[in-house]
């Protein structure tokens, strides 16, 4: 059983969450605005937040930032409508654990919720270098990626690992450390972009007792916990600039000095960084110190994104419904004509992370041997069907791209009931299926 705290302004369905949860052995609460959101944090601990992104007085990114801002690393996932699923990839660069689309499937919502829990249970368990659920690549791209790690995993330097949110930073830091002279010491992950900036230089370096309020313990840092080992820094370019200080001068003198003590005390440790953005634009803007880029910066491993992967999307999308198989008792073999052709084409801004949810997701929802479009998440559909609209002054053309989209978003609402769609939309069946046929709507 867990605490669940669910953010949600629409009564109705916050109240059919709150019975659901309950149903399966959950502990639900249940709030409607940020205001009370940050309220009721102050007064309880939660195991799981569900987060509704449009708020009355904010979004969900204002409750991330408060449970980054005080420390909270909590999992939470956001919950948004399918057209706003390029808001929850962000929301997950900014520390939400994973996103799930309205309407709310419930074997889906328990999946998730099953998932986000064990993830918290992994945490601050000694890092495995073993990764099932990862396989490399066979496309060009991905020989030149795995020979700049076969060429840089045995040395000391300190490497910058750059891509977008979910291409697998984590998973080639951990490669960096197995190939490493170090593999048999600690391999140490810290994701800076969860932490304060009061509690970055007490998590980095440690603190003694007294240090500051809250402070009833001395605690050893992460520099010392990863000693012999490797230091993995997600997302450094979040790290304040007095945290970013402290950072080059252990670099340099290999030495930390807990908050509060006088003791300095000698460190060997190997950093590789992580980040999404380029930092030598951070470092434009005054937000990044430069003599501590080019201290972290010895070699950089750049990670395409997945839509840039070529023939290794294929392997990426057998090797997760083999995993889902296993995982979830399904026996996907087939996929239809239609699922293969939406898979290959979407774009993934969300990258490994956001196919390997997809596809669990589908396999999941596929109880035959051959998944079928209705597995996919609307937002996927909406995303290949939908065209730009044209610009200029061709009335024509516009109307004939807003009505496709109106047909496109009325077919998902009705989950692909012709009967229900052409009701709603006022016209007769044949005219549908007419204008279906035009527009190359399946």
């Amino acid at each position: 059983m867990a605490k669940i705290l669910i953010i949600e302004d629409d009564l109705t369905f916050s109240q059919l969450l709150e019975g659901f949860l309950k149903k399966h052995g959950h502990e639900p609460y249940v709030v409607h605005d940020v205001k009370s959101t940050f309220k009721i944090i102050s007064q309880h601990n939660f195991e799981l937040f569900l987060i509704d992104y449009r708020l009355p007085d904010g979004t969900g990114l204002d409750v991330l930032a408060h449970l980054r801002e005080n420390g909270l690393n909590y999992p939470v996932v956001i919950m948004t409508s399918f057209n706003d699923v390029r808001t929850a990839v962000k929301s997950i660069q900014l520390g939400a654990i994973d996103y799930i689309t309205k309407p709310v499937n419930p074997d889906e919502l328990l999946m998730i919720i099953r998932g986000s829990l064990e993830k918290k249970e992994e945490k601050g368990q000694p890092a495995s270098v073993e990764h099932e659920d990862f396989i490399k690549g066979k496309s060009t791209t991905a020989d030149k990626l795995y020979a700049h790690i076969d060429l840089v995993a045995p040395t000391d330097m300190s490497v910058i690992i750059q891509g977008e949110s979910g291409t697998g930073k984590e998973y080639a830091a951990r490669t960096l450390h197995t190939q490493s002279k170090r593999n048999t010491k600690p391999f140490v992950a810290i994701d800076c972009g969860a932490l304060s900036k009061d509690l970055a230089a007490s998590e980095l370096f440690g603190h003694v007792k007294g240090a500051f309020t809250g402070a009833v313990n001395d605690k050893k840092g992460q520099f010392e916990a990863a000693e012999g080992g490797t230091l993995f820094l997600d997302e450094v370019g979040n790290l304040s600039y007095e945290v970013q200080v402290k950072l080059l001068r252990a670099l340099q003198e290999r030495v930390i000095q807990p908050l509060g003590s006088t003791k300095k005390i000698p460190v060997n440790v190997r950093i590789i960084t992580a980040t999404n953005d380029d930092l030598l634009n951070s470092i434009q803007n005054g937000e990044f110190r430069e003599d501590l880029y080019h201290r972290l910066n010895e070699f950089k491993i750049l990670l395409p994104a997945l839509r840039d992967r070529g023939k290794d999307l294929e392997l990426f999308i057998n090797h997760f419904i083999k995993l889902s198989n296993t995982e979830l008792d399904r026996n996907v073999q087939h996929l239809s004509g239609p699922v293969k052709e939406l898979l290959l084409q979407y774009d993934w801004p969300g990258n490994l992370r956001e196919l390997k949810n997809v596809i669990k997701r589908m396999v999941l929802l596929t109880p035959t041997d051959t998944a079928g479009i209705e597995s996919l998440p609307d937002e996927m559909i909406l995303a290949i069907k939908q065209t730009p609209k044209p610009g200029g002054s061709d009335l024509k053309a516009i109307n004939e791209s807003n009505e496709k989209t109106l047909i496109l978003e009325t077919l998902i609402k009705v989950k692909y009931n012709k009967s229900k769609a052409a009701k709603l939309l006022n016209i007769d069946r044949k005219t549908l299926y007419s204008k279906m046929e035009r527009y190359e709507i399946e």
